[in-house]
């Protein structure tokens, strides 16, 4: 057997670089690089790899520098959810903190059903110099550290404990990560010893390989089914989520919906499926959905769910749909998201199950008084959008107001990237997106922090597109050094840093809840109250970004706002748009409910008249058996 002598980690960055993965006849590096954060624990390891590869150009595996763990998983997150999950980063970081500090990013990554390749690096296998630097002692076992943590959070996890491990366990990590039903973080905890250590590894390890990600076929009879289902309905709704948009199943959805005249809503990661001036579209769907889609959905009586996981947000945990006798098909590639709700499931890919079902149905579509009931709700929904856009309210602008001044300015392939907020919920009720890959909302883990990080993996992903990170100061202060990181890379991101001094979304939460705002404002604390009641803290967010390497401006008013955006949209480098708005709004009107639970004895008066409005929503929750 021909073999050569390598370090374990030398032979994982020559692995790495030899993969690829294919869909439809396209092939393309499955990891292009790696995200490094460097240590004790991988320096001498991933890291004199990762430097050998560069300065002998025996593998093409190019690193970059991050400023935080767990910002570079975002990143990679980020790039990954803009390739159609067909292509991520590697991550590296030492041991201990470092380590445990990207396990909040593999969390998101799992939950988002994103891939991405981590590695960890992991207490001494030998032993020799036990407790290490960094290392947990476990009384109860030997073999137990803090990349343990990640098991939970990880579709795949292995750990390196000898060089031969490796190869099985490189594999089964690609395995996972071009699997469209697994994928999600993959782990591969790396001793620092053993990254080090050399090995005879078989020359075949490190060929050419080319992970094929299929597109599963429909079962005929599953599509009979779901399309006798169909025939059945008179107030059929569609609803869009990621599945649609990963498969690139958005031509065959616009088709389908224009031949049979069904509505389709979206959630957050389906937004841009279908266009939003679209005759059929109406919207997101949900605990912040438009007017249109939950008045839609309320009166469903079959829903088809399109590469949609349920979560509580689409389907305002479990209310929105309020038919009684409501029926779902879910068409959806894994089989735990198709039988949801009872389910009569399609297994597929969602672009060839839309593909099967439209052959089916070349023969129906809705009555037309359904169609016209479709297009009265979209223009009402239009209407309460621009009253949003154009609500006048001063002295500071609504967060409304500059959300529409940005759907002005920015072309229809622009990114507009967040996660977390009061954001996610504004824009999933206003914001305009023609493009599947326009909207970039993280909702599944609504990660803050996630924002600037994912800014620059999106923009690694496609340098072609505009990227605009819209951010709240409450993110920002979570993590926003990875600015940095645009400006070393030379990326030039757009960063709409809004301003409210404090917590908006669950400020209002709170004060919904009967909880009076409490620990939701940026203030000093004064006296002995226990409340953070003072004046507003004197913290100059555009002065960091500056600081960080960003240039800056400033806009006070929604036209200065549009000036402002203008001048960031020609600008070459990152620039920061910093603006102040509204802390207490006014949001858009809601048009359905999130069950958050409220304290049934309290002396409040707040609290106690919460639970009474708590306890008849209530009343509409549901099984959907």
């Amino acid at each position: 057997m021909n073999t050569v002598r390598l370090t374990t980690a030398q032979a994982l960055v020559r692995f790495l670089a030899n993969q690829y993965s294919e869909r439809d006849g396209q092939e393309q590096r499955l990891i292009p690089g790696v995200w490094g954060i460097f240590g004790h624990g991988n320096v001498a390891g991933i890291g004199q790899a990762l430097l050998q590869a560069a300065v002998t150009q025996e593998a093409d595996l190019p690193y970059y520098l991050a400023r935080n763990e767990q910002g570079m998983v975002h990143a990679s997150v980020a790039y990954a959810k803009l390739r159609d999950r067909l292509a991520t980063f590697a991550c590296t970081a030492s041991t201990g903190p470092g380590s445990t500090n990207m396990i909040t990013g593999a969390a998101l990554a799992t939950t988002n059903r994103i891939p991405v390749l981590l590695l960890p690096s992991d207490m001494f296998a030998t032993r020799a110099a036990d407790p290490v630097l960094q290392q947990l002692e476990d009384t109860r076992a030997g073999d137990v550290t803090v990349n343990d943590a990640f098991r939970a959070v990880s579709k795949y996890f292995d750990r390196i404990s000898r060089p031969e491990q490796l190869i099985p366990a490189a594999l089964a990590a690609m395995r996972v990560l071009t699997d469209p039903v697994e994928t999600g973080a993959v782990t591969l905890s790396l001793p620092q010893d053993v990254q080090a250590e050399a090995y005879d590894w078989p020359v075949a390890f490190f060929r050419r390989r080319v992970w094929h990600v299929g597109r599963p076929v429909p079962e005929p009879a599953a599509v009979e089914r779901t399309a006798r289902l169909l025939r059945g309905a008179k107030r059929p709704l569609i609803v869009a989520g990621g599945g649609a948009v990963y498969s690139g199943a958005e031509t065959a959805l616009r088709a389908f919906a224009e031949g049979t005249g069904i509505p389709v809503a979206d959630t957050h990661a389906g937004k841009g499926a279908v266009p939003w001036d679209h005759p059929c579209a109406v919207g997101g769907i949900g605990s912040t959905g438009s007017y249109a889609a939950n008045k839609i959905a309320k009166e469903a009586d079959v829903v088809l769910g399109i590469g949609t996981r349920y979560s509580d947000f689409t389907t305002a945990s479990h209310t929105v749909f309020g038919n009684p006798d409501v029926i779902f098909v879910n068409l959806n590639v894994a089989r735990l998201d198709a039988v949801k709700h009872s389910a009569e499931p399609l297994v597929a890919d969602a672009r060839l199950g839309i593909q099967a079902l439209a052959g089916q149905l070349t023969d129906w579509e809705v009555d037309p008084s359904y169609r016209a009931h479709t297009r009265q709700l979209i223009a009402r929904t239009r209407e309460i959008e621009e009253q949003c856009f154009h609500v006048g309210h001063g002295p500071l602008p609504a967060q409304t107001e500059i959300l529409g001044a940005l759907n002005d300015v920015l072309e229809d392939r622009a990114v507009v990237i967040n996660a977390a907020g009061s954001m996610p919920g504004d824009l999933q009720q206003l914001w305009r997106a023609r493009d599947p890959k326009a909207y970039h909302v993280e909702y599944a883990y609504s990660c803050m922090g996630y924002e600037v990080a994912a800014g620059v993996g999106a923009k690694m992903a496609d340098p072609s597109r505009e990227v605009v990170v819209l951010v709240g100061d409450g993110s920002y202060l979570m993590m926003a050094q990875e600015i940095v990181t645009m400006v070393s890379e030379g990326l030039k991101v757009i960063i709409v840093l809004v301003q409210n001094h404090g917590f908006a979304s669950i400020g209002a939460l709170s004060e919904s809840l009967g909880s009076q705002r409490f620990g939701t404002k940026y203030r000093y604390r004064q006296g002995d109250s226990g409340l953070l009641d003072g004046e507003v803290l004197p913290v100059d967010l555009a002065a960091n970004a500056s600081s960080l390497g960003a240039d800056v401006l400033h806009a006070t008013s929604v036209d200065e706002f549009r000036t402002a955006m203008e001048k960031a949209r020609a600008a070459t480098r990152t620039t920061v748009v910093h603006v102040e708005t509204d802390l207490c709004g006014p949001n858009p009107p809601a048009h359905g409910w999130w069950d958050v639970p409220v304290s049934q004895t309290s002396a409040l008066d707040t609290t106690r008249a919460a639970h009474e409005t708590y306890a008849a929503h209530k009343q509409a929750q549901r099984h959907y058996l």
